[in-house]
């Protein structure tokens, strides 16, 4: 299902829905304000820190990458040659098509991404003010409106 079709079938929006919508937008802003500051202190740009975050779950074609972060090949080629040249990625010929190339990040830079995720507080403090099974709540209700948002169902 795409965004036209949700929003398509979607019920007229109430008042909560608004504040429940602009409440996630002040939450959203406020992580990529920190994530953004977390990577400048560490020398790296928001999308060199993002890509190492997304390299977590292992070895990925640039393409995957690109998709994954909406942006174009080209600009994933740019933030791979930096971060490749500093050390934190290597790229290697995929084993099935040694056309694709495959980014993984090395030692140094899985350190610094786990470094960067440590170091983020915003969610911290506010999931601090909820019990145990409040955030056990809130995220399987994320999870369930992630599922409905990608149509995956899962």
């Amino acid at each position: 299902m795409n965004a036209q079709q949700i929003r398509d079938t979607a019920p007229p929006a109430d008042e909560i829905t608004r504040e429940v919508v602009d409440l996630m937008a002040n939450l959203v802003a406020l992580f990529h304000r920190e994530y953004e500051e977390a990577a400048a202190a560490r020398s790296l740009t928001g999308a060199q820190a993002k890509v190492l975050a997304l390299l977590r779950r292992g070895p990925m074609p640039m393409r995957q990458i690109a998709q994954t972060l909406s942006c174009e090949p080209s600009n994933i080629t740019g933030i791979v040659d930096r971060l490749e040249t500093r050390g934190f990625v290597t790229r290697r010929p995929d084993r099935q098509d040694r056309r694709v190339k495959l980014v993984a990040a090395t030692d140094t830079g899985s350190t610094a991404s786990e470094e960067l995720r440590e170091s983020l507080n915003f969610a911290r403090e506010p999931l601090a003010a909820l019990a145990p099974d409040e955030r056990t709540q809130l995220r399987d209700l994320l999870r369930r409106m992630l599922a409905g948002a990608s149509g995956t169902g899962a």
